[in-house]
């Protein structure tokens, strides 16, 4: 892409350092070269090996598994997976420890199992997702630790290993996750572990930055100090992660002492300015966050800061390094034709070169951090012809708003159609010799079409000391180059596609269990528990569950045929009362239960006829019923009620005896006291089913 963010790195040395290789710096997308400098410059390029690209927002999603990770960096707020230092099962139980960052971080903002947020309980239980809390017991459990320079291990591993994890593995300086997974029944497996082991990743405030305008020694307030990172503060300022970058072993390796820090405290200022969104809201100018790898190339990682804030990093004629702010500086350089040697405009108006529109990526923290397209900036369709460009990709991983990715887009289509100015001029000229210190400067040559033109600076500074000369080349743009109308530039996002949540399998509807009997060997009937359910599809089977409610012979369950809608149980034993409830199983996991529903066992539905030759001889304290028992083959007993009013619905069972049919039988009720009784008589069948009531009328026990 042409433009700023574009143009070439440079690389250059301070010269008040003595080791080439250990001082090169990466400048932004300006830079100061003498002609000393540029091929120090070219041979330092042609040191550098590839090194792994800086991750993508996405790549963090999952955790690294390998024998010596290159240790992770976290700058602002991201989400990210970890790496893997230790995994063993003891017990029934998964032990993970899982380096998040390399290094101190502020806190943990939200921790995910795949991915669903979780919520912890106080003991770091997850009781949300709920499939993970199973009767108020959580099967899986999570503790961290910041990464402080002296950390303690965490004691459950030292128990459960003390052979391979002692209490010198702390992991000082590492911030971390400790989770544990417990083993349920293979029954409960899926419902428990849906997507079977949980994969942890977590949204988290990463490292602590050092901010020149908090220090007072620096002529800011405060009580921040370079030389102790425990004063240090976190930040998603993009002007502190740069500086920090560039003080970083994995980074510039540069000292604080050599950075020019009112310039970065200007930068981090400009970084904080607010600015409209779309909504009517407001948000900071340049914030962000992203990670990345010890190993990735540091030019890499310290361009995508510069991108996203739009810096330019350069070093000033003392031998520090400054910085450029993201924002418009009235220029106090300017040329003109008497001290211009040679001058080229070209006007970009090539179609092949046009840009009608910019399309954008960004990372979108408000749905879990994922990487989605913004509006398109510009029109990219206003002009039918196959030799235009037409469009443009802008992504950086450190924007994590849907304006500050549009104010981007705006900036690079700008500049992509902007006019391209060549400046060759003399040296010794006003000011000239403080160009490569800036970076807008106005050029005045109206014979070429440039009354007071506000260039920006796009390339390397090259001055010629032999003939005098400096040399550059930029871009035409205007003082409202930063301008930016959220109102009617800002436009609409495309709507990312949200994951549905996970319903699970449908409990059943329509359930309706009946008693029904048949015959078996004998001749005699049995009972059992028919179901039938609503139809929902081929694939899920039923299970329906029954037990007596007196609890005598513990719960018995059968299981459908897939796609059907009914399902029967074993035989039942006969007058008993059960409770039965029906769910539904699907790809290893299960449904909720029904509600129970009460039925009583009834094998036989026909009741017996009922006795004759009903008497009663009462006597002291008892009485003597006499009956003969129906000729009906389901005659079972004969049940005796008795009362001292003539009331069969109040009267009470006194006993029940057992006899076969046809048969003359007797029974004494005894523990009467004095006084008229009213008896009744019933016939009952195996499954207890009634007779009709036979009365025996009055009598009187003395």
């Amino acid at each position: 892409m042409p433009g700023v963010i574009e143009s070439l790195a440079l690389i250059v040395s301070s010269l008040a350092t003595t080791t080439l290789a250990a001082n090169a710096l990466y400048l932004g997308t300006y830079a100061l070269a003498t002609a000393a400098l540029a091929f120090g410059a070219t041979a330092l390029q042609g040191m550098f090996v590839d090194k792994p690209k800086v991750p993508k927002p996405d790549d963090g999603s999952y955790n690294l598994k390998q024998s010596v990770p290159s240790l992770a960096y976290v700058l602002g707020r991201t989400k990210k997976g970890g790496d893997y230092v230790f995994l063993e099962e003891k017990g029934g139980k998964a032990h993970h420890v899982i380096v998040w960052a390399g290094h101190r971080i502020h806190q943990y903002v939200q921790h995910y199992l795949h991915d669903d947020k979780a919520t912890l309980n106080v003991d770091g239980g997850v009781t949300e997702p709920g499939h993970y809390d199973k009767d108020g017991v959580s099967f899986v459990h999570i503790k961290t630790k910041l990464g402080l320079n002296s950390e303690t291990a965490y004691t459950d591993v030292v128990t459960a290993f003390p052979t391979i994890w002692n209490n010198n593995c702390r992991g000082d300086g590492l911030a971390s996750v400790y989770m544990t997974c417990k083993t349920v029944d293979q029954t409960d497996f899926l419902d428990v572990y849906p997507n079977q082991m949980p994969e942890h990743s977590a949204v988290g405030d990463g490292a602590l930055l050092y901010d020149p305008r908090k220090d007072s020694t620096q002529g800011g307030v405060g009580s921040h100090r370079y030389t102790n990172p425990n004063t240090w503060e976190f930040s998603s300022n993009l002007a502190l992660m740069r500086l920090w970058h560039l003080c970083h072993p994995v980074g510039g390796k540069m000292a604080y002492q050599n950075m020019y820090l009112p310039d970065w405290a200007n930068a981090a200022n400009v970084c904080d300015q607010n600015v409209m969104n779309r909504s009517g809201g407001t948000e900071k100018r340049y914030h962000g966050g992203f990670w990345f790898r010890a190993s990735n190339d540091p030019i890499e990682v310290g361009r995508i800061m510069d991108e996203a804030a739009e810096l330019v990093v350069y070093e000033r004629a003392d031998g520090k390094i400054g910085v450029h702010a993201g924002e418009f500086v009235t220029p106090d350089v300017r040329l003109t034709a008497e001290n211009v040697f040679s001058i080229r405009v070209d006007k970009n108006k090539r179609r092949a070169a046009t840009v009608l529109g910019v399309r954008g990526r960004y990372v979108n923290t408000t749905k879990d951090y994922i990487t989605e397209d913004a509006a398109i900036y510009g029109q990219p369709y206003a002009v039918v012809d196959d030799t235009t460009e037409r469009t443009r990709t802008f992504e950086n991983a450190a924007i994590q708003s849907h304006n500050h990715c549009q104010r981007k887009q705006k900036l690079t289509y700008v500049r992509a159609n902007a006019r391209k100015v060549s400046v060759v001029a003399d040296y010794t000229a006003d000011d000239a010799r403080t160009i490569p210190h800036r970076r807008f400067v106005t050029v005045h040559y109206p014979s070429r079409g440039l009354a007071e033109a506000v260039v920006e600076i796009t390339s390397s500074v090259t001055i010629d000391l032999r003939n005098m000369r400096i040399s550059f080349s930029g871009i035409l743009v205007s003082p409202s180059l930063y301008s930016f109308n959220a109102a009617t530039e800002e436009g609409e996002p495309g709507e990312s596609v949200e994951p549905l949540p996970d319903e699970g399998v449908p409990t059943p509807t329509g359930f309706v269990p009946t008693i029904q009997t048949e015959v078996v060997s004998g001749g005699a009937t049995a009972a059992f528990i028919n179901a039938t359910w609503t139809f929902v599809d081929d694939t899920l089977t039923y299970e329906l569950e029954y037990d007596r409610t007196s609890g005598s012979t513990g719960v018995q369950s059968v299981f459908s045929v897939a796609g059907d809608t009914q399902v029967r149980s074993g035989y039942l034993v006969d007058g008993e009362e059960y409770r039965v409830r029906l769910r539904a199983w699907g790809g290893g996991t299960k449904s909720e239960w029904t509600d129970y529903v009460l039925l009583t066992a009834t094998a036989d539905p026909v009741s017996p006829g009922p006795v004759t030759a009903v008497s009663v001889t009462p006597g002291a304290g008892q009485a003597e019923f006499q009956w003969t028992a129906p000729n009906s083959s389901n005659y079972f007993a004969c049940r005796i009620y008795i009362n001292t009013v003539d009331d069969l619905g109040t009267a009470t069972l006194a006993a029940t005896e057992y006899g076969p049919p046809s048969a003359t039988d007797l029974r004494v009720v005894t523990s009467l006291a004095a006084g008229t009784y009213y008896g009744w008589l019933r016939s009952i069948n195996p499954s207890g089913i009634a007779g009709a009531a036979v009365a025996t009328g009055a009598y009187v026990v003395t």
